[in-house]
């Protein structure tokens, strides 16, 4: 039954090897059932209605992937945007509830372009540059969040910044986290993040540090529709749909190329079959998480940890949407050291160094390709908006392009990017 559903004689596997590449998925990538509700808490979104959204867009997105596109790659809210969903509650000075609204009306667009022919053309105009650089960007976003959250960067009248003190008990914890964390992932064990994190929490509980109220519970009650999509016009939030869009294609599609790559499944032409319906997994996810109250969903790099281990087909990521429904009823340990930051913190220190990789394919010796992915790597950190280092990116690239010479190197989409960046930025500088 399961071998014709999911084709495993066609794809040279059977149903012990996709288990076990299941069970290998998941453990690489469970610790955003953790990391998810410690950041959006910080946006005021009760950690309830986070951890039980998280884990339904999981569910939804990964199940979609297994049966509509029949890959091994899982589904859950990305890195990188969460982070960015809090910032935007802070510097827009909106509820939790309109920035959910954004997410929304991006999930709609991201399944109405993945119906049609502008996805394809919206990927193929944005220059591998800006791609890279949006995200190397969120990389150090994320990697600056882990830093902050933990206390080894705090605020500093002089000089913005400055180094925390590295002997108290939860900057300490944190750095022991990153080490122990760094060894296990240098050393090629499956599941080093979520081992990592289970080691610092072990020391935590010993320390005092992290209080236990139960380990297993029946599951919260999820809230549906705590969205506040008129807010979302009201206050002009355009660019931030715009981004979270943006960042959720590029990161999702390269993602699957990536995993699809390594699994044999891209075509001589360069094609992905079936892309349509994995496309339709991300957005679906995303849409469905909003509703729920989380961040846009992404296509997950940890699934190549599954096709490494011989996951080949939807039953690879059948077997992650049940091990994601068993871990609804973990609640109360979940909670539990999702509150201590000296947990999650490396986690997202180490995800951002991964998310630097693209950097190595910029053409670096070409300046009117390297200033907008540097543009775009500087500001995002230091501004603290994924959207406005978007913005600066798109701004340079084709202004440098056209007095290069190179202006017809420039799809009319990028111009018109530009210019609708440059009067938000000057007529909408908040948003």
């Amino acid at each position: 039954m399961l071998s014709k559903i999911f084709r495993l004689n066609q794809n040279h596997t059977d149903v012990k090897t996709e288990i076990l590449a299941g069970i290998t998925t998941f453990l690489t990538m469970v610790y955003i059932v953790v990391v998810n509700p410690a950041i959006l808490s910080n946006a005021g979104v009760p950690f309830d209605q986070v951890f039980m959204a998280t884990i339904i867009a999981a569910i939804v997105g990964t199940l979609i992937m297994a049966f509509a596109a029949n890959y091994p790659i899982a589904i859950a809210p990305g890195m990188g945007l969460n982070a960015y969903f809090v910032t935007e509650v802070v510097q827009q000075d909106v509820s939790y509830s309109v920035i959910l609204g954004t997410v929304f009306i991006s999930g709609i667009l991201f399944v109405i372009l993945s119906l049609t022919s502008l996805r394809k053309t919206l990927i193929t105009a944005i220059p591998a540059s800006l791609k890279y650089g949006i995200t190397s960007g969120i990389g150090l976003f994320i990697a600056f969040l882990g830093l902050r959250m933990s206390g080894i960067i705090v605020a500093s009248d002089s000089t913005l910044v400055t180094l925390g003190d590295l002997t108290a008990p939860g900057p300490l914890l944190t750095v022991f986290g990153l080490f122990v964390t760094l060894i296990l992932i240098a050393r090629n064990i499956t599941g080093g993040l979520f081992i990592g994190m289970f080691i610092t929490a072990i020391i935590g509980f010993f320390t005092g540090q992290l209080q236990m109220e139960g380990i297993m519970d029946m599951p919260p009650s999820p809230v549906f529709w705590d969205m506040d999509i008129g807010a979302v016009f009201s206050n002009g939030l355009y660019t931030v749909i715009f981004a979270f869009l943006l960042v959720t294609i590029f990161d999702t599609t390269g993602t699957m190329i990536g995993v699809a790559e390594q699994a044999g499944f891209i075509r001589k032409d360069g094609s992905l079959p079936r892309a349509r319906a994995a496309l339709m997994a991300d957005a679906s996810a995303t849409t469905v998480g909003a509703m729920f109250g989380t961040s846009p969903s992404s296509a997950y790099i940890e699934s190549s940890s599954g096709v490494a281990a011989g996951g080949r087909t939807g039953l690879t990521t059948t077997v992650v949407a049940i091990l994601f429904i068993l871990s609804m009823f973990f609640a109360p340990v979940v909670g539990a050291v999702s509150g201590l930051p000296a947990i999650t913190s490396p986690v997202l220190i180490i995800v951002g160094c991964f998310m630097m990789g693209g950097l190595a394919k910029v053409k670096w010796e070409s300046f009117d390709d390297a200033f907008p992915a540097f543009i775009i790597i500087l500001s995002m950190p230091l501004t603290s908006s994924i959207a406005t280092g978007i913005s600066f990116g798109f701004i340079t690239y084709p202004l440098l392009k056209l007095v290069m010479g190179k202006g017809k190197e420039v799809h009319w989409m990028l111009y018109m990017f530009a210019v609708i960046f440059i009067l938000q930025l000057v007529f909408f500088p908040g948003h």
